[in-house]
């Protein structure tokens, strides 16, 4: 809570506190995503995330599952659309996708893949968020350089520099 960063993609938590980790990142005055396959006793349906837009109030939601984007999206919340690339055919596939939904922004694993986040921003025009393996200054330059918008790694260092 006391690093340098604005913004808190929570990857962690359950049922019973999720309320509390929220009022923890508010009262730092930092914006909070919340990756809502991760957190625990939660349906990841449209029940679940709708209590938690409802009850938790974040910044935004990030989902792997396209149901989850499109009733982001019908709700007014922010959608970070989190894409896991293995190989060509799962890059073709997620461009396919980004075109389909126009989730607010996308978040890109691995996230040292320079080419890939600069063929995904030339051909969907959506904000890239360059995410895993990330894990010294050149990968945050190397990601950032290729056209990314931001970073996103759980290597404490690199929130300092």
């Amino acid at each position: 809570m006391e690093c340098p960063t604005e913004i808190i993609f929570l990857l962690t938590g359950n049922i019973f506190n999720l309320k509390e980790i929220s009022q923890k990142v508010r009262s730092k005055n930092k914006g909070l995503y919340i990756h809502i396959e991760s957190i625990d006793g939660f349906s990841k349906d449209t029940w679940g995330l709708e209590y938690i837009v409802k009850n938790i109030y974040p910044d935004g939601i990030i989902t792997e599952k396209n149901n989850l984007v499109k009733l982001c999206k019908d709700m007014g919340v922010f959608t970070i659309q989190r894409m896991l690339i293995h190989d060509s055919i799962g890059l073709e596939n997620s461009i396919h996708s980004i075109r389909n939904l126009r989730p607010s922004a996308i978040e890109i694993l691995p996230g040292i893949m320079p080419k890939v986040i600069n063929r995904i921003i030339q051909e969907t025009k959506i904000s890239v968020i360059a995410s895993g393996l990330i894990t010294d200054k050149d990968d945050v330059i190397s990601s950032l350089d290729a056209g990314s918008t931001a970073i996103s790694t759980s290597c404490k260092d690199i929130w300092y520099i």
